[in-house]
């Protein structure tokens, strides 16, 4: 049979090990811990909030997929081996989803006296005694960690620290309610660059912010393993339309390792486009081995979900090119709808387990 290894079990590479086992497909879920890490949640686990613990060898009972667990030191294309520190493993089809990790290199001193929310464990008891924190990136990540900071911590102040407005890809309307919901939490919004982070603040735009922990949630990077691969300038391995690497056409790319071009430009990575990508890779595996050509990959974005703590929230609905629509939702069916929308992939995944071996699984005209 021909052995298919998967690099990384997040979102991505979970979907496309449950989707090719449930067709009888051998392959290797290989993975440095046997926690899956729901990184939507990580702001929660980082305020000390109990989420679940799951793990993945249960999230594959059943299937056939066989769980490694391990970390990955290198790949070798010519021979087709992965090798993780004391073993190899051989592959005649790689699919890489690695994804990515916070990049504190861009910032000085942030690698040194930050946090970011990969470190979420470590975080709680800091927080609990900070008097002054400061969250860098109004992303996603940054908006809901200063949010969950803010709420769960009220005698802290709360500094959120980015190059653009929060909610500046939101409607007029809802970039305006996100921005008076983190007032009411006492988050403190400034625009500028970090130009340094030193062990008692900040520096911005020349003003010294103080801050007793600084939580990096600004640009990531991709694991350096796709060496050989070809990749675009951010590291990530460039596909062809089906996700093939167009170097290496035996290694396909999903999730945030993948430059996945659209008509509308190159994916950012996000859950809510991480899983279509495994789902896709897995069908379209399977189609190449039945002698058949793969189906070009088409995504479009549908919206952007923020959490504001736990009984708030805003939901910018958007176009497949994630540009903001007028419609939009707040309060706590804001909340609720972000709340469905992190645990939606288990649902997902126990009904990629039932799937017929023959069935498909992404609904018409959402499929990837």
């Amino acid at each position: 049979m021909t052995n298919i290894v998967i690099l990384g079990a997040g979102y991505a590479g979970m979907a496309a090990a449950i989707q090719l086992a449930a067709r009888n497909v051998q392959v290797t879920l290989v993975n440095a811990s046997d926690r899956f890490t729901e990184r939507l949640r990580l702001p929660m686990v980082a305020t000390g909030q109990e989420v679940a613990d799951l793990r993945i060898p249960e999230l594959l009972a059943g299937t056939g997929a066989r769980f490694e667990q391990g970390w990955v030191t290198s790949v070798d294309l010519g021979q087709r081996t992965v090798s993780l520190e004391d073993r190899k493993i051989k592959f005649d089809i790689l699919v890489y989803a690695l994804g990515a990790v916070p990049d504190t290199s861009s910032v000085p001193g942030a690698e040194e006296y930050g946090y970011t929310v990969e470190d979420a464990l470590l975080l709680p008891d800091r927080l609990a005694m900070a008097e002054h924190v400061v969250v860098g990136g109004t992303g996603l990540t940054g908006i809901e960690s200063a949010a969950e900071i803010a709420a769960r911590y009220p005698s802290a102040t709360v500094t959120l620290v980015g190059r653009s407005a929060p909610g500046n890809n939101m409607n007029p309307r809802a970039r305006k309610y996100l921005q008076k919901a983190l007032e009411r939490l006492g988050v403190r919004t400034v625009v500028g660059s970090i130009d340094k982070v030193l062990p008692s603040g900040v520096r911005v735009n020349d003003e010294f912010l103080p801050g007793d922990v600084f939580l990096w949630a600004g640009g990531t990077k991709v694991s350096p393993l796709a060496a050989g691969i070809e990749t675009d300038a951010r590291g990530r391995i460039v596909t062809d339309g089906a996700l093939r690497s167009v170097s290496h056409p035996f290694v396909w790319a999903v999730g945030d390792a993948a430059a996945i071009r659209q008509p509308y430009g190159i994916m950012h990575g996000t859950c809510q486009g991480g899983m279509p990508t495994g789902v896709h890779a897995a069908l379209s595996i399977v189609r190449t081995l039945a002698g058949k050509e793969p189906r070009k990959f088409r995504f479009g974005y549908y919206h952007t979900p923020v959490s504001l703590g736990r009984g708030d929230g805003v939901v910018q609905f958007t176009h497949g090119d994630d540009s903001p629509r007028r419609f939009y939702l707040t309060g706590r069916l804001a909340a609720r709808y972000k709340e469905v929308v992190t645990a939606s992939p288990w649902p997902t995944y126990r009904r990629m387990k039932r799937m017929p071996a023959s069935g498909a699984f992404w609904p018409r005209g959402k499929r990837s």
